[in-house]
C-alpha cells in the first residue's frame, strides 16, 4: 500500500520518490520568457528532441538570494553550454510577468538582466510536481479542508536531458544549497562522451581524461594507471 503524508491530513497522493533518470522527461506547454524579455505562450522541451542535449533546471523563486547567484552563474557559461550544443532552461512558480520583471531589472537591484536562456513559468505547480520537485503538497485536513503542507516552491532541480528526451542525470538541492553549474558541465561532457566512444566515465572524470570500457578488464587497466 502506498505511505500517506501527514498525521492530521489526508494527503492527495501517495508519496512517491520520482527518479527520472533513464525515462522520458514529462513534457509541458507553458508560459516562458526567452531572449531576455519576449514572451513565449506555448514554450516546450520537445522543441529540442532530436536536436539538442537540455539542463533544465528549478528555482524556488525570483527576486530571492541564491537564485540569482545561480541564474547569472549558468548565464556565465551559456556559451560554453552552446558550444556542446547544450540548451539551457530555467523554471520557478512564478509568473512570465514575474519572469519578464526580474529579467529586466538590473544586478546592482537585485535583477538578472542580461541573461538570455529561456524561463518558464510554472504558476499552476504542475511542472514542478511532474519533476517531483515541489517542496510541498496539497492535503486535506479532518475537517476537510484543502491546504498546503510545505513550501510551494520548486527545490533546486536539475535534470539532463538527452536528444531523445530521456533523462540521463538529475540531482536535486534543498532550497539553502546553491548548485555547481561546473558541475551540470561536466556532466554533460561525461554524457557526450560516453556517447561518440561508448566508454564510461570513472569516478572525478573531466573532459580529456580518458574513457573506461565497461568490463572487468577494464577496471582493472584503469585502476592500475591511477
Amino acid at each position: 500500500m502506498p505511505i500517506f503524508a501527514g498525521q492530521n491530513s489526508i494527503n492527495l497522493k501517495p508519496i512517491i520518490m520520482a527518479v527520472l533518470v533513464g525515462k522520458k522527461a514529462p513534457l509541458f506547454e507553458a508560459e516562458a520568457v526567452i531572449n531576455g524579455g519576449e514572451f513565449v505562450d506555448k514554450f516546450s522541451l520537445a522543441q529540442y528532441i532530436g536536436k539538442k542535449h537540455v539542463v533544465f533546471f528549478f528555482y524556488p523563486l525570483d527576486f530571492t538570494f541564491v537564485c540569482p547567484t545561480e541564474i547569472i552563474a549558468f548565464q556565465d557559461k551559456l556559451a560554453e553550454f552552446e558550444a556542446r550544443n547544450v540548451a539551457v532552461v530555467g523554471c520557478s512558480v512564478d509568473s512570465k510577468f514575474s519572469h519578464w520583471a526580474w529579467l529586466n531589472t538590473e544586478l546592482k537591484n537585485g535583477g538578472i538582466k542580461g541573461v538570455k536562456f529561456p524561463i518558464v513559468s510554472d504558476l499552476s505547480k504542475t511542472i514542478s510536481t511532474n519533476y517531483d520537485v515541489l517542496a510541498g503538497e496539497y492535503v486535506y485536513t479532518e475537517e476537510g479542508v484543502m491546504e498546503f503542507e510545505g513550501g510551494p516552491v520548486a527545490f533546486r532541480g536539475l535534470f539532463l536531458i538527452d536528444k531523445q528526451g530521456i533523462v540521463r542525470h538529475q540531482v536535486v538541492n534543498d532550497l539553502p544549497l546553491g548548485r555547481s553549474v561546473d558541475e551540470a558541465l561536466r556532466m554533460v561532457d561525461a554524457l557526450q562522451f560516453y556517447e561518440e566512444n561508448g566508454e564510461v566515465c570513472p569516478a572525478n572524470w573531466h573532459k580529456g581524461d580518458a574513457g573506461m570500457k565497461a568490463t572487468a578488464e577494464g577496471v582493472a587497466s584503469y585502476l592500475s594507471k591511477h
